[in-house]
């Protein structure tokens, strides 16, 4: 039962609906992911690597509300549930304990790198059936690639 009525077709709503979806798992994830290393990194470069993760965080769940919200808006709900996104997140696990700041760095590039590869797929699903949807994939996609850029240049 949908109680919003969509403006896409039923295939169109399927194939945005699982993109966007997909989209919001990888996010929620992600700030996730960049905020307990954000706890437990340890280094010469703490600080620096520590105000950086708080970036990321900020960008996930900035990007995680406005995609769930285009889920909702197209009939879509959104699901953010702990069990969903450890079930369908491309981020694989993270060690427990302190991280090195060398590690973290490397953690958010290999994070980062396989988020931003999933949502370039998701760009070319969403670009016929939805160009709306397609849009905010596309501008979260570039802040995720301008944090995987700077995180990058850390690891030089």
């Amino acid at each position: 039962m949908s109680v919003v009525k969509s403006p896409l077709s039923d295939a169109d709503l399927k194939s945005v609906g699982t993109a966007l979806q997909g989209a919001l798992v990888d996010l929620v994830d992600l700030g996730l992911v960049a905020k307990q290393v954000h706890w437990n990194v340890m280094g010469p470069r703490f600080r620096s690597v520590h105000l950086q993760l708080d970036e990321v965080v900020d960008t996930a769940r900035l990007h995680s509300d406005t995609v769930a919200e285009r889920c909702s808006a197209i009939g879509v709900p959104p699901d953010g549930r702990a069990a969903t996104v450890a079930a369908q997140s491309a981020i694989g696990g993270i060690p427990d304990g302190w991280v090195k700041d060398t590690d973290a760095v490397r953690i958010m590039v290999d994070a980062l790198g396989a988020v931003i590869e999933r949502m370039r797929e998701r760009i070319g699903v969403t670009g016929d059936p939805d160009p709306v949807s397609q849009d905010i994939i596309i501008g979260l996609t570039a802040d995720l690639e301008k944090h995987a850029w700077m995180f990058q240049a850390e690891s030089v």
